[in-house]
């Protein structure tokens, strides 16, 4: 029997929104255990060109929220990009999680073929919706989670595969 689409994204979205929570929550007892502002981590980014912690969160939440609401064919709830805290960030995450808990598998499965089409910068990205999933949500929603993982761990937090994982 193949995965549904519900299964392949919700549950995923979940875990790994939970893993980042935690940790987040992490990432700030680390900052006060050795005195470290906290917006020195909020803003530390792995490369020059890359995203700061902050960004990366929130494109993690946004990722979630957008796959999840278009394969229910429904509006994306807006969040404005106002974070500027550990706590800030992870209440994003935890209306993201809120949102994902609205949503039931009858609304998500079956929707491998509903076009999604995302704006871009010159463009239009078309997808079905499993192609949408497959080749671009779970890649970009895992790539920007394990950057914020990596930032932490680069600057010291004690973070380990377990923490990403969001294993118990």
């Amino acid at each position: 029997m193949a995965m549904s689409m519900y299964a392949a994204s919700v549950p995923l979205f979940r875990q790994m929104l939970g893993a980042l929570s935690s940790v987040l929550d992490k990432g700030a007892t680390f900052a006060a255990e050795k005195g470290i502002a906290p917006a020195t981590l909020l803003e530390a980014r792995l490369a020059p060109d890359m995203f700061p912690l902050v960004r990366q969160v929130q494109i993690a939440s946004d990722m979630a929220k957008g796959a999840a609401a278009r394969l229910a064919g429904l509006d994306a709830p807006k969040y404005p990009d106002e974070e500027r805290s550990f706590s800030d960030l992870t209440a994003r995450i935890a209306r993201t999680l809120g949102f994902l808990e609205t949503l039931r598998a009858q609304q998500i499965d079956g929707s491998e073929e509903r076009e999604i089409v995302l704006p871009s910068r010159d463009t239009q990205l078309r997808f079905t919706g499993e192609s949408y999933l497959r080749s671009f949500v779970i890649p970009n929603f895992i790539f920007h989670c394990t950057t914020a993982y990596a930032i932490l761990r680069h600057n010291g937090a004690p973070l380990g595969k377990r923490d990403f994982l969001g294993a118990k």
